[in-house]
């Protein structure tokens, strides 16, 4: 297997990703080396690669999701060991690549029913699904929800967690093709297009209530709709900008009395209890079935033409670089 990183030069463009020769990597006392086998890819990245979310220095390697194999560990290390099937999320970045020096804080093992590329695209949006479901708004039956991007990856496993919570849920997507697939997920209605009139369809569905919570991960003017598509004491979470930056928002716009949430689970996740609890709670959600789908596979050294593809909003579920 060769042994190659993607190295951001400097924020900006595809461009700036380089593909570069990987030098050999000695484990810390508290780090484990993995190789990965699967490499998730999250709009995070995106904003990363952009300089929305600057990085600490360049040049720099992002992607903040993975699955693999431990190859060596450090001498401190107790309870894991060579040969451990592994998965891990969060910061700092660094998945771009064949292998990484991780903190051993951060492995997930993996059971055997959950393969790498199963792990490698689910595990941060189950994460994810599980701080909006149950820290930001306690989701359950008789709920409401509005899923923005009911097709994508992080969509499929919100619609198909919320609607085990007993929720019903209101998805969006782009097109027919991708609300035959949120369908599958269990999304109970779909508003399809990006020039959908989004209140007036939730408030039709919602005899004029509209919906107790809403995820928008678009931003843009998207999130002023989401605002005004939620309940009075309702709450709303901004949670992306994949359509633009978010915008300001007046206290006027959240009369009356809807509440606006950023949650980001990054931060959620640097405790290090968070991140066990939500980790723990995405293993068994996997376990269960609740997972996204892989919409396409690429070779880690292809990293700027998957960008590419998850930039443009075509994807209908998550992509994963795999080393080869």
């Amino acid at each position: 297997m060769a042994n190659i990183l993607v190295s951001l030069t400097s924020p900006g463009g595809l461009e700036n990703l380089q593909i570069l020769e990987q030098p050999q990597l000695t484990p810390k006392e508290d780090e484990i080396i993995v190789r990965h086998d699967a490499i998730g890819m999250n709009f995070v990245d995106i904003y990363h690669r952009r300089g929305i979310y600057a990085l600490p220095s360049y040049p720099a390697v992002i992607g903040v999701e993975a699955a693999g194999t431990v190859e060596a560990v450090g001498s401190a290390i107790a309870g894991l060991k060579i040969g451990d099937r592994i998965a891990y999320c969060g910061v700092p970045a660094g998945a771009y690549a064949t292998r990484r020096a991780l903190a051993a804080q951060r492995a997930i093992l993996l059971p055997p029913q959950i393969d790498a590329a199963t792990a490698a695209s689910s595990l941060l949006k189950a994460m994810t699904a599980y701080m909006l479901l149950y820290k930001t708004y306690p989701v359950g039956t008789g709920t409401t929800v509005l899923v923005h991007a009911a097709a994508g990856g992080l969509g499929a496993i919100l619609v198909k967690w919320a609607k085990e919570l007993g929720a019903t849920v209101i998805g969006t997507v782009s097109s027919e093709e991708k609300a035959e697939l949120a369908r599958s997920y269990g999304a109970d209605h779909l508003i399809v297009g990006r020039d959908a009139d989004l209140v007036g369809e939730v408030k039709f569905r919602t005899n004029g209530r509209g919906v107790d919570v809403g995820y928008d991960g678009i931003g843009g003017s998207v999130l002023a709709k989401t605002i005004d598509s939620v309940r009075p004491f309702g709450t709303v979470a901004t949670i992306g900008q994949a359509a633009g930056p978010i915008p300001p928002v007046s206290v006027d716009q959240l009369r009356p009395g809807k509440a606006l949430s950023h949650p980001s689970i990054l931060a959620f996740i640097i405790d290090q209890a968070n991140y066990r609890e939500a980790a723990n709670a995405a293993i068994a959600a996997m376990e269960n079935g609740i997972t996204a789908v892989v919409a396409g596979k690429y070779p880690l050294e292809e990293a700027a033409r998957a960008q590419e593809f998850l930039e443009s909003g075509r994807a209908a579920g998550s992509l994963l670089l795999i080393p080869e």
